[in-house]
């Protein structure tokens, strides 16, 4: 069953920019993009950088150790179209941001 876990303040991420955070013991990289704000695992598949450190252009992470990119919105890698990397829902209750865990 999933659980809901208040990870950050609306205000902690500005629209353009991303946040690593921790929703239990579970890393997460937040991205606000154009004031939507969406969360993949803060962990990149490709050797554990860390995506919420990353570079956000438009709806794209790039991983700030070596390159790799992802779309936040889905998870979906720019390169390879048949990886994809775990994302979460998320939803803004008042001024806080919640991330739903599986």
């Amino acid at each position: 069953m999933p659980r809901s876990v208040r990870v950050a303040s609306v205000s902690e991420v500005p629209p353009g920019t991303a946040k690593e955070v921790m929703a239990d013991d579970q890393v997460v990289a937040l991205f606000n993009v154009d004031g939507t704000i969406y969360a993949l695992d803060g962990v990149c598949p490709h050797a554990g950088g860390p995506l919420g450190e990353g570079t956000l252009r438009g709806s794209t992470v790039t991983c700030p150790w070596h390159g790799w990119q992802f779309n936040v919105t889905n998870g979906q890698n720019c390169l390879n179209p048949r990886m994809s990397h775990k994302a979460y829902s998320v939803k803004v209750e008042g001024a806080d941001v919640v991330v739903e865990l599986p």
